[in-house]
């Protein structure tokens, strides 16, 4: 059993079952597929903050500007990954989103990594300030852990 005291001050936790086409050639978990996994934490982390809703009645939302992983340990099937996001800052214009994903089979940390989210009208097709709303919310969210 994994141990979930790795994911304390991390949000929009996800369980997520390792699937037989995850794996690639070389019997492990694509490396690709962490990516998806940190894209479904973040997304659920924004929605929680309110920018789905946002998106849907004002046209801004987020884009994505950058994403990295460091892989820490092979991962294979079958397992059930824990993947969290936590805002680690809170720029002019950007986001900064840490995840952690934790392998259940493994008992630890598996991968780590970053995205970085820029604020962005869709409608005019620029960068936007992030906004007092999003802020409180994050502030407000982030606090919880603490």
């Amino acid at each position: 059993m994994s141990d979930l005291n790795d994911l304390e001050g991390f949000h929009a936790i996800l369980t997520i079952p390792v699937l037989w086409g995850d794996m690639d050639a070389f019997s492990h978990v694509n490396s690709t597929r962490y990516f998806c996994w940190m894209e479904a934490s973040r997304i659920a982390y924004l929605e929680l903050v309110g920018m789905g809703e946002s998106m849907q009645r004002k046209g801004w939302g987020p884009i994505l500007a950058a994403v990295n992983c460091n892989y820490r340990r092979q991962v294979t099937y079958p397992d059930t990954i824990f993947v969290g996001a936590r805002v680690r800052e809170v720029g002019r214009s950007s986001v900064a989103i840490e995840h952690r994903l934790i392998s259940e089979q493994l008992g630890t940390i598996c991968a780590e990594g970053e995205s970085k989210i820029v604020m962005f009208d869709y409608n005019s097709q620029k960068s936007m300030r992030v906004t007092d709303e999003i802020r409180a919310a994050i502030n407000a969210m982030q606090s919880e852990s603490k």
